[in-house]
C-alpha cells in the first residue's frame, strides 16, 4: 500500500505549481500543506539510506522511525558505526563494486532513497582525488544504476555548501555561482549533475540539499559526531575542553570580520534530518530535480562558536592561533529561503549556544561508552 500511495502521489504534478528554473516546479502553499504530511500519514514505509551508519544519515534513521517507519542501512562501515545503525536491517557493501552492489540488492523494493554515503574530507580529498571520483561519483553512479533496474525513483541526496567555492556575495542562494575549490566539492557537484540527468532521462526524482556546517547531536544524546579524525571546530574544542582531544587551533585572526576570525553558518543535525523528510515529502508530489541550502541564514564567528563551547563547559578553553588556511573564505552563509518555501522547513534550533550544548551532552555521555570507541 505504501508504495501504491507514493506512486499515484508521484503523479500529481498538474495544479498549483511554478517552475524554479531548475527542472523541477515549486508547489502552491495548499500543496505544501498537503505533502507536508505525507511520511506522517504513510506509517509503515520503507526506505534505503545509504550511509546510514554516518553522523548525519543516523540522524535521518532516528528521524524516519520516529515517523513509524523502517529502513535499510547501506554502508561500507569505512567511517560509519554499527552501533549508529540503530537494529535496522543492515547490507555492508561497498557503492564502487557495482557486481556486489547488484546482488545485494536484486528485487528489493524501496519507497525512496536517502543518499548520504560519500568521503568528506576536504584535506584529504586534494591529496587523493581519485579515491574521491571512484567513492562519491563512481559509488553514486551504481547507485543510480541499481535503483533503475529496480524501479526506485525518489532520491534526497547529501550535498554540501562546498559546491559553490569561494562567495562573491555575503550569503549564498543556490543561484550563487558553483566554483568548488576542493576536490570533494568537485566531486559533489559531479554527484548533483548526474541526478540531475539522470530526473531529466528516466522516470526518476531527485531534491539535493546543499548543507552548511552540520552540529550537535540527537536531543537524548543517543546520537552524535564520532569522526576519526576529527576535523569540525565544536567537537575539537569541546574535547579539548575534556581533554579527550588535540589543543584546539584557530585558524587565521585577520580576517575582515568583526572578531577577526571566520564566520561560518551552522546548523543542528536534527534540523537537517527533518529536512530530509520534509524533502521526500515533497517529492511524493513532484518530479524532476531541484536543489536546496540547508543553513540557518545566520554566520558565527569562530570565536563566537568558542565562547558557545567555554559557556557549555563552564570553563575557558585554551587554543592558539595559526595560519589562515588555504581556502577559506571570511564568510559563509547560507540563503536558505528556498528550503523555507519550496520544503516548509525551516530551522528550530537557532542560536549556536543551544547546538553546542546538544553536543556537549554527547560529548560527556560519549565518553563513558568504552564500548563505542575505536
Amino acid at each position: 500500500m505504501a508504495t501504491q500511495i507514493f506512486m499515484a502521489l508521484g503523479m500529481n504534478q498538474t495544479l498549483g505549481m511554478a517552475s524554479t528554473g531548475e527542472g523541477l516546479q515549486v508547489l502552491s502553499p495548499r500543496h505544501l500543506r498537503y505533502h507536508e504530511t505525507w511520511i506522517s500519514r504513510g506509517n509503515g514505509m520503507h526506505f534505503l539510506v545509504t550511509g546510514g551508519a554516518g553522523y548525519i544519515g543516523s540522524h535521518t534513521v532516528r528521524a524516519l522511525l520516529q515517523q513509524g517507519h523502517s529502513t535499510t542501512v547501506l554502508d561500507d562501515f569505512s567511517t560509519g558505526h554499527r552501533w549508529a545503525t540503530q537494529g535496522q536491517a543492515v547490507i555492508e557493501v561497498d557503492l564502487k563494486d557495482l557486481g556486489a552492489l547488484r546482488t545485494a540488492l536484486a528485487g528489493t523494493t524501496f519507497d525512496g532513497v536517502f543518499h548520504f554515503a560519500a568521503k568528506s574530507l576536504v584535506a584529504e580529498s586534494n591529496r587523493e582525488p581519485q579515491l574521491y571520483y571512484q567513492n562519491n561519483v563512481d559509488g553514486t553512479a551504481h547507485l543510480l544504476t541499481v535503483a533503475l533496474e529496480n524501479g526506485w525513483n525518489r532520491c534526497v541526496l547529501s550535498s554540501t555548501a562546498a559546491v559553490y567555492g569561494n562567495p562573491i556575495t555575503d550569503t549564498l542562494g543556490e543561484a550563487h555561482p558553483k566554483n568548488p575549490i576542493s576536490v570533494y566539492g568537485q566531486t559533489k557537484l559531479a554527484m548533483e549533475h548526474l541526478l540531475e540527468r539522470t530526473c531529466a532521462d528516466h522516470p526518476f526524482s531527485a531534491v539535493c540539499l546543499r548543507y552548511f556546517n552540520a552540529a550537535g547531536a540527537a536531543s537524548d544524546a543517543s546520537l552524535g559526531e564520532a569522526h576519526d579524525p576529527e576535523t569540525h571546530l565544536i567537537p575539537t574544542a569541546l574535547k579539548a575542553a575534556a581533554g579527550t582531544g588535540k589543543p584546539l587551533t584557530i585558524f587565521g585572526d585577520d580576517y575582515p570580520t568583526a572578531d577577526g576570525t571566520c564566520i561560518r553558518d551552522y546548523i543542528h543535525v536534527e534540523d537537517l534530518a527533518n529536512a530530509h523528510l520534509h524533502a521526500m515529502n515533497y517529492l511524493a508530489d513532484h518530479q524532476g530535480f531541484i536543489a536546496c541550502n540547508l543553513g540557518n541564514g545566520v554566520g558565527f564567528s569562530v570565536k563566537a562558536v568558542l565562547a558557545a563551547c567555554e559557556q557549555a563547559v563552564g570553563a575557558t578553553i585554551d587554543y592558539s592561533i595559526g595560519a589562515r588556511r588555504k581556502g577559506d573564505p571570511a564568510t559563509l552563509v547560507a540563503d536558505a529561503t528556498r528550503a523555507k518555501d519550496v520544503l516548509d522547513w525551516q530551522p528550530t534550533h537557532t542560536t549556536i549556544e543551544a547546538i553546542v550544548a546538544s553536543a556537549w551532552v554527547w560529548e560527556r555521555t560519549w565518553e563513558i561508552h568504552e564500548d563505542r570507541r575505536g
